[in-house]
């Protein structure tokens, strides 16, 4: 394929660009990284970049060491697996129907689910319904408010429409009733669609810590985001609150660790669903 100046010339330029935002997002990253793994010295010092100095495991060790710190782990890595699961279930429960014309009632319903885009409840109202729901001081407060989001649910509702009615059609004159249908054809044919929407459902539920700081006050079942929080805002290190100054061990050092901490399972999820990723994305978007 013969390509002209003029596209190799666009295609530099693209590639030039990509480097400069993949390092402006990488750097970062890399000096977290390195921070947690300097000595409190070199760090205090200020010879920590982007490459550990004084290579030192003590500030992943405090971590490990803190109770507090699993336990806030296994609720986070809870709400992210049991929420994903409801917001999957009830956002392709409601994106089904509304991608089917022969639905009545279904543009009010849309309409309805649009003005939610717009206009957001606020604080006091949400701290209400959860009140008189019982549901305080419960990990269901994480999951339940924020079930089905107005975007994923568009996003999926477009990739449902593309679906052809044949198929479902067909489902039809084989006897299947409507959720036979769904579990035997329309999600086989939607992996990429709900691996995108698992993706932004468990990134928004491993990230989320303004739903605990309202609704949760026992301290056992805070999530790892505001463990952290506590660490890096507050300097609270719990059981491990002291350090070595003149050691290994730094109050600095063990928030870059935790934040480290708290990165890892989620960077390691998304390499494995990247390709259902793009092709969820670019369907389910185009036809809205």
């Amino acid at each position: 394929m013969i390509t002209t100046a003029g596209e190799r010339s666009f295609r530099f330029v693209n590639y030039v660009l990509m480097a400069a935002f993949a390092c402006m997002m990488i750097f970062p990253l890399l000096h977290v990284l390195a921070q947690s793994l300097s000595s409190n010295l070199a760090i205090n010092a200020g010879r920590v970049t982007l490459w550990p100095v004084d290579f030192t495991w003590s500030n992943y060790a405090v971590i490990l060491k803190d109770a507090s710190v699993w336990r806030a782990f296994k609720v986070s890595v809870f709400i992210t697996i049991f929420g994903t699961l409801l917001n999957l279930v009830a956002t392709a429960s409601l994106a089904y129907p509304l991608s089917r014309p022969e639905y009545a009632g279904r543009k009010y319903v849309l309409l309805m689910i649009l003005v939610t885009l717009i206009f957001h409840a606020p604080l006091i109202p949400n701290y209400l319904l959860i009140k008189n729901l019982h549901l305080l001081d419960t990990v269901w407060a994480l999951m339940f408010p924020a079930m089905i989001s107005a975007f994923n649910l568009f996003v999926m509702r477009s990739f449902f429409m593309n679906i052809p009615a044949e198929l479902i059609d067909c489902g039809r004159m084989d006897g299947c009733s409507e959720l036979r249908i769904v579990w035997s054809v329309v999600l086989p044919l939607s992996k990429p669609a709900m691996a995108t929407m698992g993706l932004f459902y468990a990134v928004s539920h491993w990230n989320a810590y303004s739903n605990a700081l309202f609704f949760i006050n026992d301290r056992t079942l805070y999530p790892l985001q505001v463990r952290l929080r506590e660490i890096v805002i507050s300097d609270y290190f719990g059981s491990s609150n002291s350090f070595d100054v003149a050691g290994t061990m730094s109050p600095e050092g063990v928030k870059m660790a935790i934040i480290a901490v708290s990165s890892l399972p989620i960077m390691m999820i998304y390499p494995f669903l990247q390709r259902h990723f793009i092709q969820g994305m670019m369907v389910g978007s185009i036809k809205s």
